[in-house]
């Protein structure tokens, strides 16, 4: 009997170990669905940062490369008109000019000037604003430029140098200022040289870039006044940025970038800045919309291949997670018809010896006692020979009921041990209460029983506390063997196994 039983435990161990992976695999492929879900989602949003952050990084640097060509090109021209202001006030100093006649005045003065179609006129003012030399003139027209900002500036500061006026209309023409202050041999104010750059300049610059609408280029003064803005519009030609009181300049430093609203108009660029002269500095701005487009389409089809494989993932996890979960519930079905008794609805004897397995192995982790009770149907043989099997069926299911009536701890376990034998495993408990639990079940089937004198039981009784040298066989045999110290005392009583020999008779 105790192969037998060393088998069933064997056996039903098999049972558990085939069946409990299937459930922890439901559980691995939940949560390796999530962790895919989440690795791939993470990876392919990192991978579109990095692409954003490249679209931004080319614009950026194309950016860079046009404002450097544009700054160069308007230096150049510049310092070129410049040298022609610097051979003016250089020349009207020399002592042999004012012995000359106007023709080889104006011939000396101005046969370097630089001329382009883009250049105006350069023009000297004395002392007091009045023009006395005009490059396009022997005999100019009286003019007056004492209110001037330009010559203010130069009467004020002798250290100027080259001066930029803010955009005006000159000759007809919108233009800005460049002009240098006349010294005399000691330092002291003799007038100003005047030369101007059409705005037709600027906008033939301009409009030899391949940009898109929505693209700007704005050259400002130092102090941030508007000089020339891309597209064009006069309401913000001569405009000084920095009195905006939304826009902090600090956002823009030489040679720096910001993507933002910028101070104009309401839509995002990125904005970078690119300036080597004292004069100016010039901006240049793209829509974020316009270098984000391709990145954006790109995220959305991306996002459109992950969304589907997302939901590709999330459905085949469910359906499999179903699957394995209506295994789990077919095995715990199966595993349910495996260990119950059809008849009594009470654990089998496969699943008592797995169950006593178990709660022995804890009793002797923790040292507390196991009780076990055997009990048997008396006379049961010859009254199922008398009324037959059904009857007998009836009784046994009686006797069930009221073994499960008197054993309620989640702990017990009561099972059909084989026949009309029946088995209650109670853990924890000494053999006094557990003698006590087999007097409720004698008494209740006694009050349930027609006939005591047929349907009573015997109950035998044993508590062990496990120690290395006592499995839980020995529990077993104690128990039967007072069991049948019961049936040899009369039946319908219960008696406790004592080690080595029994006592306490009911």
């Amino acid at each position: 009997m105790l192969f037998g039983r060393q088998s069933d435990v064997t056996g039903k161990g098999w049972f558990r170990k085939d069946r409990r992976p299937w459930r922890l695999s439901a559980k691995l492929l939940i949560a390796s669905s999530i962790a895919t879900v989440i690795g791939f989602s993470t990876i392919c949003v990192s991978v579109m940062l990095d692409m954003r952050r490249g679209e931004e990084e080319l614009a950026r640097q194309t950016l860079e490369n046009l404002a450097a060509g544009i700054d160069a090109d308007i230096s150049r021209n510049i310092e070129l008109y410049d040298l022609s202001l610097r051979a003016v006030a250089s020349n009207l100093v020399m002592p042999e000019i004012k012995g000359v006649s106007k023709e080889i005045q104006h011939l000396i003065l101005f046969d370097h000037a630089a001329t382009a179609r883009h250049f105006g006129v350069i023009q000297v003012f004395d002392a007091q604003g009045q023009l006395t030399h005009d490059a396009a003139s022997l005999d100019p027209a009286p003019e007056d430029r004492s209110d001037e900002e330009y010559f203010q500036v130069h009467r004020a500061n002798p250290d100027v140098g080259l001066y930029m006026s803010r955009p005006m209309l000159r000759r007809s023409a919108y233009s800005i200022v460049l002009s240098r202050r006349i010294n005399d041999t000691d330092g002291g104010f003799l007038g100003v040289v005047v030369g101007s750059i059409r705005f037709s300049y600027f906008h033939d610059l301009f409009g030899r870039l391949n940009l898109d609408p929505a693209d700007t280029i704005t050259v400002l003064r130092r102090d941030r006044t508007v000089i020339m803005r891309k597209p064009f519009d006069l309401d913000i030609i001569g405009k000084n940025l920095a009195e905006r009181p939304k826009w902090n300049p600090a956002n823009l430093k030489e040679g720096g970038s910001y993507a933002g609203i910028g101070p104009v108009d309401p839509t995002p660029r990125l904005y970078v800045r690119a300036g080597t002269t004292n004069q100016f500095f010039v901006v240049v701005g793209k829509p974020l919309a316009s270098i984000l487009h391709l990145w954006q389409r790109e995220v959305v089809r991306i996002g459109a291949i992950m969304i589907v494989l997302i939901l590709f993932v999330i459905g085949t996890t469910l359906f499999l997670a179903r699957e394995i979960g209506r295994r789990a519930e077919a095995e715990d079905k199966l595993e349910e018809l495996a260990t119950t008794d059809a008849l009594t609805g009470l654990k089998n004897r496969r699943k008592f010896d797995i169950e006593i397995d178990a709660e022995w192995r804890r009793a002797a982790r923790n040292r507390t006692p196991v009780a076990v009770l055997m009990i048997d149907a008396d006379h049961f043989k010859s009254y199922n020979d008398t009324f037959g099997h059904q009857a007998g069926d009836q009784v046994l299911v009686g006797i069930a009921i009221c073994i499960s009536d008197a054993v309620r701890r989640a702990s017990d376990c009561a099972a059909r041990y084989g026949g009309e034998e029946f088995a209650v495993l109670l853990p924890g408990l000494s053999a006094v209460e557990a003698f006590t639990v087999a007097e409720t079940i004698r008494s209740k089937v006694e009050q349930w029983a027609e006939d005591p004198n047929v349907t009573t039981v015997s109950v035998g009784v044993a508590s062990m506390t496990p120690t290395a040298a006592i499995e839980w066989p020995c529990l077993i045999e104690a128990a039967d063997k007072a069991l049948y110290a019961a049936k040899a005392n009369g039946r319908n009583q219960s008696v406790v196994a004592a080690i080595p020999q029994l006592a306490l008779v009911a």
